[in-house]
């Protein structure tokens, strides 16, 4: 691909964190792939919105919590491009709000199945295109965790905050095992994020309400985060690995 950069792949690239981590990593010369699950238009925009500033990316449908989608996306990108550089683990669902002991084992295994099974399989297939060991020349991974998995998220999302634990913990491993083998492995911590997801969860207006709990007075931008991202995935943080930044406003 003629002029083409470095390759990224951002899972659930079509809008919020992942949407802002896919414009600003383009913007900084990435090559970004953008997997989505269904939002198709809204992927596509995000593409356009690259290419309009003559950065390269194209949009990738795939389930992360399906094993042959994950394959697939990843058998696409090596006859594609032949290399991969990055990896943002952010695509993820955030559950209805409500008490731990209303969950049922449906939700509580399909909430693990997309936070941490996507993220292990989709990091599982990075590891064996960038690491060293496998031939690669190297790369950085990014996971998005959340402040849910500091303060539990009680009377919220038990689920979602409990999937957060393991991806942190999952970071600190991961970056241990792999830094001899070429790879960078942090995480990003977001806290009160006014995006659609809170939407999703049945509460549209919690960025708002909540934003007076802040510090800094506010909720934060999807912007901000993606922010912290880039700057992980950069050279700027070559060395930095096992590290889980707090985007929080000191919340």
């Amino acid at each position: 691909m003629a002029g083409m950069g470095k390759v990224l792949l951002v899972t659930g690239g079509s809008r919020g964190i992942g949407a802002a981590t896919a414009l600003l990593a383009a913007r900084d010369g990435w090559t970004v792939v953008i997997n989505y699950r269904s939002a198709s238009a809204a992927a596509e925009a995000v593409v356009a919105g690259i290419r309009a500033r003559g950065g390269e990316a194209e949009a990738l449908r795939g389930d992360i919590a399906r094993e042959a989608d994950v394959t697939a996306i990843y058998g696409h990108i090596r006859s594609r491009y032949g290399r991969l550089d990055g990896l943002v683990n952010n695509a993820g669902i955030l559950p209805r709000m409500g008490r731990f002991e209303d969950i049922d084992p449906a939700r509580w295994n399909e909430t693990f199945a997309i936070n941490v099974t996507g993220t292990f399989m989709c990091s599982r297939e990075a590891v064996r295109m960038m690491s060293r060991r496998h031939g690669g020349e190297g790369g950085s991974i990014v996971n998005l965790s959340s402040m849910a998995a500091v303060y539990g998220a009680p009377n919220e999302f038990l689920d979602y905050a409990a999937t957060k634990g393991a991806i942190e913990s999952l970071t600190i491993g991961l970056a241990r095992e792999l830094g001899p083998e070429g790879i960078r492995v942090n995480a990003v911590r977001p806290g009160l994020i006014d995006t659609e997801i809170h939407g999703s969860a049945g509460d549209a207006g919690r960025a708002e309400r909540l934003a007076a709990t802040v510090p800094l007075g506010r909720s934060g931008t999807a912007e901000e985060t993606a922010e912290a991202i880039v700057w992980l995935l950069s050279d700027a943080a070559s060395y930095v690995t096992g590290t889980t930044i707090t985007v929080s406003g000191g919340r």
